[in-house]
């Protein structure tokens, strides 16, 4: 089960990866959150059936530990940081698809926690029925929801809102 489960985890790393960038960026311990969203989808692994794609069931349970992540962090009183840690960014040859880049996810930042997850799947071509399914809400409404966020996304874009 050991290996089953280390070799898919390998095939979508991408996804605890995605899923911590959009959750909680720009913050030093990004690496003790996706350990600990790696310790949720093993805890969650025994459940799997396979009644869907692995990737699916995959964000599904990313999704929902980091929302209950976040959700306890605004229980908990704030620390102070005191160390000057800069991020080591990897150069990058094509600066202006980085920037967009960085401006989607700093637009994709503002969104609620709901709307992150739903354009999180969107933009990795998961399918209505799909994002549906993940999210708990009909499929109707999550067409509705994506072209209000792409709507959002676009307006963003063209008034060089950051």
């Amino acid at each position: 089960m050991e290996k089953e489960f280390t070799e898919l985890l390998y095939q979508n790393q991408g996804i605890v990866r995605k899923i911590c960038n959009l959750y909680f960026n720009n913050r030093i311990d990004t690496d003790d959150y996706q350990q600990e969203l790696i310790i949720q989808l093993w805890k969650a692994y025994p459940s799997f059936k396979n009644e869907s794609k692995f990737s699916t069931w995959m964000y599904r349970v990313c999704l929902n530990s980091a929302i209950d992540l976040l959700r306890k962090e605004k229980t908990q009183p704030n620390l102070i940081q005191f160390d000057n840690y800069e991020h080591v960014k990897i150069p990058d040859e094509n600066k202006e698809s980085r920037e967009n880049q960085e401006k989607l996810y700093q637009v994709i930042n503002r969104l609620s926690e709901i709307d992150k997850a739903i354009i999180t799947l969107y933009l990795d071509e998961f399918s209505y029925k799909e994002i549906a399914e993940i999210i708990g809400l009909s499929e109707t409404n999550t067409g509705v929801k994506i072209n209000r966020i792409k709507s959002l996304i676009l307006k963003s874009f063209t008034n060089g809102n950051k």
